[in-house]
């Protein structure tokens, strides 16, 4: 038996043990081998098609996450503007109201003013009566101290109240 050119017998039997193996290879091995290819292609196919999907979510997510963000950027300004116009309102209504209270202590102290006004000058004046009654009647006893002044003064006090339109019979 040479190395180079084998028998015919060793052939015949490498033959057959070759068919023998490529036998139960393609009807046990090969199968599963192919199922296994087939299962990695699909399961491949799948995930590049869940990774498609998972972009375009992904996509529509920015998209989602851009429009929120914008909503939520015209939201804070409008609130930002209301607090704003809030603000300017009771600002004014505050002062509004100060101002109307300010006019009303005003309207209050001009009251109170001019009543103690009036009392003073109702004070002064029951003052000066008063000085005036004590005048005249220092005045009175001085000059009437004498009988024949006091004589005189009733007489003219007496024809004076005859003179008045009440005590005229005409």
């Amino acid at each position: 038996m040479s190395l180079i050119t084998p028998d015919f017998g060793l052939l015949f039997w490498m033959t057959l043990i070759f068919g023998i193996v490529f036998f139960i290879l393609a009807k046990f091995g090969f199968p599963v081998l192919t199922d296994m290819v087939r299962k990695r292609q699909e399961r491949i196919e799948k995930s590049l098609v869940d990774a498609r999907e998972i972009e375009a979510r992904m996509a529509q997510w920015k998209e989602e996450q851009a429009y929120l963000l914008e909503a939520t950027r015209k939201e804070q300004s409008q609130m930002l503007q209301e607090a704003t116009q809030t603000k300017a309102r009771i600002v004014a209504d505050a002062k509004a109201q100060a101002q109307a209270e300010a006019d009303k202590i005003l309207a209050e102290a001009k009251l109170q003013i001019a009543a103690e006004k009036e009392s003073a000058l109702r004070d002064v004046r029951r003052e000066v009566a008063l000085l005036s009654v004590q005048v005249a009647e220092k005045v009175l006893r001085h000059e009437l101290s004498d009988e024949g002044n006091q004589r005189a003064f009733i007489d003219q006090l007496i024809d004076e109240a005859n003179q008045t339109p009440l005590h005229n019979k005409n």
